[in-house]
């Protein structure tokens, strides 16, 4: 009953609600209004529109997680997609560098970043070398191992070298000269033997005969193991050792001699065997080693302390490193000039051995070696059939063979950024074996240059060349992508600036390899009943599939903004520190392009390497019986002069240009600090030369003139009678514009930017100095343009003439007078200038003497 009443007055007052109001300060009751009740259709109705809003969300929720999952799953595909290769077979096996398949090139002089050693063609080679000092009396050791522009060595480099079995270097130090050759000799399943011969001897000018230390090395490289032997306490006699790829082999260090009479000589020995962290450590380990407690006596009457491996300890941080630790075992020799130490390694698999390669065996086998390179060389080249002396075929050889000496085998990891990468990532890993730029400044390989070798070294060694363009091939990626600048192991790796070390995927570089191969089917297409037609379709048929993804990565990625036109990647962003915006991509670094970086640019250089491109891949896929429609079409639409001029022609500089956002009116100024008041002068920052921009860009042609000007010509891209030619021709032959006395410069001397630097740190490079690879490619369209029938066929025959003979006498002379073919030459004086030695496409020389195109 009580609950009843209860509910019952709950109901009463639910029902009779009342609020009080305060009117005039008193308290009102008023009752209160009850809302009126939905029907049940406007409930459902509600209802309805809530659950349709519910679900929405619920969907939007699950959409946005869906599409963030596929965002980063799609990313992450792409990311890894950049560091995939080709899925296509494989150019080259990956046996196909080892002595059972390649015996005759498994040993090589592979190691161009060091002035002399040796390794073989395998991924963890066991390695050699040489490094050595004078003996002074002061406390500056000048410990020479690595190829060093600032030892400031009188010169060095290889004066004979055929690329398989012999080389001959000479290297002229402060006082004295050594000689260092290498003869190798088959044998056995891993290889066979090797021996080094070195000599000394002493400079007229030196005042008395210099002591010197010899430094012959061996080191593993994370597998092998090696056990030095010692006489004497302190004469390491030799080395035995232990490899996978060399199996058992023993080096024998040999006493030294005189030169002359083969008696030996006094010297004093010490040693070091200790371990390694890598290859790139040698130096510093050696150097940390050094001690000087030791005496040289050739005599009771001269004694002379000198400096020599002693202990190592290594750093506390190298004790505390994980790396694998490697064998290395030095043997020092000190000795007084003029002397002739021999170095064995012999393979312990090379069981009927005839005789050790030593002493007269080994002179004979130089002999008969340098007979057979002169007469190779000759018959290549017939540079003695053309008329030149003496001393110039021997500076022809020196040139050839410094090429084939600067060949080297590398294996590691490049480190790569991908657009859709966070961070930089390793790229796979894989071995390259390459010719390389220059072995003091650029020992490593190069995209752009090694096409520009190949054209050398095709015509001396056709293996070679296919071997070096299938491994740089087969490191390319499923997207169609090659890293342009090759850093693999730690040994190149400690050579390169870090801002350089990464490699972005989407930049491009010149694809020079496509005139090797147009070369190259050129030769085949005029000899098809000749052997080597049939034994190269195999290798041309491996390689195809990767070219069409190469050229369909230029062709896509590269793409500029108009059809058929095309813009490299990759130019330098932050144009306000730069006079003008550098583009490493294109190769020629900071040749002047639009002032302003921006999407609107064509680039006439490129558009051109992509007629040879397309051109190539037309004829390649024609001898190969694939499809060539595709190509043709792509050839035929850019070969089109009409087009051509359309997207790059400026009749106000009567010459062919890049397009884009531009200005001449900028220039290099000293950037403006404002001083706060109360800051002290000292907190400021350094005042930097920053760009000033006097005139607002506007799209326009970029109205540089000089080699980028040129490419229609060079590629061979103007029909003979085209009116541009006589335009282009009159560029050339202008002392005003590109002639000189030495060569073409690279930017007309009436050019706003002509020999200005790029920032307070960075000097002209491509703005008026003579680069021989242009020169190269400028000397082969006229001769191109000369041998066809054209209004234009004797000028260019005449400027043919005139300019090679130019360029000649030019490199020879430098040559003669420093002792180096150089990167660049000065358009004012011929001198050379930039890296020394510079015996990449400088070394074109030799084709240009021979008249080979």
């Amino acid at each position: 009953m009580a609950n009843s009443s209860l509910r019952q007055a709950n109901t009463n007052t639910g029902r009779q609600r009342k609020r009080n109001i305060i009117v005039n300060g008193e308290t009102c009751s008023q009752k209160e209004e009850k809302p009126p009740v939905p029907s049940q259709k406007k409930k459902k109705i509600r209802m309805t529109i809530s659950k349709i809003f519910i679900n929405i969300s619920i969907g939007l929720c699950i959409f946005s997680l869906v599409w963030f999952s596929y965002t980063l799953y799609m990313r992450s595909a792409l990311s890894r997609r950049a560091v995939t290769l080709h899925p296509s077979p494989r150019v080259l096996d990956a046996n196909s560098t080892t002595a059972a398949v390649s015996p005759e090139r498994f040993w090589g002089s592979y190691r161009p970043q060091v002035y002399f050693g040796m390794k073989t063609r395998s991924p963890k080679s066991v390695v050699t070398g040489l490094m050595w000092m004078s003996q002074i009396l002061d406390n500056d050791v000048k410990l020479r191992h690595t190829c060093e522009q600032g030892d400031g060595l009188s010169s060095f480099g290889w004066l004979m070298h055929d690329g398989v079995n012999f080389g001959m270097q000479q290297i002229r130090d402060t006082e004295f000269t050594l000689t260092t050759t290498f003869v190798k000799r088959l044998g056995g399943e891993h290889g066979g033997d090797w021996t080094w011969r070195i000599t000394g001897r002493q400079h007229s000018t030196a005042p008395h005969a210099p002591v010197i230390s010899l430094m012959f090395y061996v080191a593993t490289d994370t597998q092998g193991s090696l056990q030095a032997h010692i006489e004497n306490r302190t004469r390491l006699s030799h080395v035995t050792g232990t490899s996978e790829e060399l199996g058992d082999f023993k080096i024998t260090f040999k006493k030294p001699t005189n030169r002359e009479e083969a008696t030996n000589k006094y010297a004093s020995y010490n040693y070091l065997q200790t371990l390694s962290p890598g290859l790139d450590q040698l130096t510093d380990i050696v150097k940390n080693s050094l001690s000087r407690r030791f005496v040289f006596s050739p005599s009771s009457a001269e004694k002379s302390l000198y400096i020599a491996v002693d202990t190592y300890r290594p750093p506390l941080q190298a004790q505390k490193d994980n790396r694998v630790q490697s064998d290395f075992v030095v043997h020092q020799v000190t000795v007084q000039v003029p002397f002739q130490i021999e170095v064995l390694f012999e393979s312990g698999s090379f069981h009927d051995r005839p005789n050790q390669l030593k002493g007269s065996v080994l002179t004979e086998e130089l002999t008969r070696l340098k007979l057979s390179y002169n007469e190779k060389f000759e018959k290549t080249f017939g540079l003695q059939n053309k008329g030149f002396t003496p001393a110039q075929v021997r500076f022809g050889k020196a040139a050839l063979s410094n090429m084939l000496g600067g060949m080297g085998y590398f294996f590691g990891q490049s480190v790569v950024r991908s657009p859709y990468s966070e961070h930089a990532i390793f790229y796979p890993e894989g071995a390259l074996f390459t010719a390389v730029p220059s072995r003091s400044f650029f020992p490593r390989g190069f995209l752009w240059d090694e096409g520009f070798h190949q054209l050398l070294i095709r015509k001396w060694d056709p293996q070679v060349t296919r071997e070096a363009l299938a491994h740089w091939l087969d490191l390319i990626s499923v997207e169609g992508w090659i890293p342009r600048e090759q850093i693999l192991g730690d040994e190149a790796l400690s050579k390169v600036p870090s801002e350089f070390v990464v490699q972005h995927t989407e930049n491009a570089n010149p694809p020079t390899f496509f005139l090797v191969l147009e070369e190259f089917l050129e030769h085949l297409e005029a000899h098809p009943d000749a052997p080597q037609f049939r034994n190269s379709l195999p290798f041309l048929r491996r390689l195809y599939p990767r070219l069409q993804t190469w050229f369909e990565w230029y062709n896509t990625t590269q793409a500029g903004p108009l059809p058929s036109s095309y813009r490299w990647r990759g130019r330098d962003k932050d144009t306000n520190l730069f006079l003008n915006a550098k583009t490493l991509t294109s190769g020629l670094d900071d040749y002047p392009r639009a002032s302003h970086p921006s999407e609107d640019e064509r680039h006439v250089d490129l558009y051109c390497w992509m007629v040879l491109a397309s051109r190539t891949m037309t004829s390649m896929a024609r001898l190969l019986g694939e499809p060539h429609q595709e190509y043709e079409r792509t050839y035929q639409t850019l070969s089109n002069n009409s087009l051509l001029s359309e997207l790059h022609w400026s009749e106000q500089l009567h010459a062919f240009c890049d397009y884009g956002n531009h200005t001449q009116a900028v220039s290099l100024q000293q950037e403006k600090v404002v001083v706060p008041p109360g800051q002290m002068r000292h907190q400021l920052p350094v005042k930097r030369l920053v760009r000033s921009v006097r005139k607002a860009p506007k799209l326009q042609y970029v109205n540089a003139l000089g080699y980028v000007s040129l490419f229609p010509f060079l590629l061979h891209v103007l029909t003979p009678d085209s009116q541009k030619l006589e335009h282009i021709l009159k560029d050339i032959q202008d002392p005003a514009r590109l002639w000189t006395p030495y060569g073409l410069r690279s930017l007309s001397r009436s050019d706003p930017i002509y020999m200005k630097r790029n920032t307070e740190h960075d000097p002209p490079y491509w703005r008026g100095a003579i680069w021989i690879n242009i020169n190269y490619l400028a000397l082969r369209a006229l001769h191109h343009y000369s041998s066809i029938d054209g209004p234009y066929q004797e000028t260019a025959s005449d400027l043919y003439q005139e300019l090679r003979t130019n360029i000649i006498n030019n490199i020879y002379k430098q040559y003669h007078e420093t002792g180096y073919i150089w990167e660049q030459y000065s358009d004012s004086t011929g001198r050379g200038q930039g890296s020394h030695p510079f015996t990449g496409w400088s070394a074109l020389i030799v084709l240009i003497m021979a008249e080979e195109y």
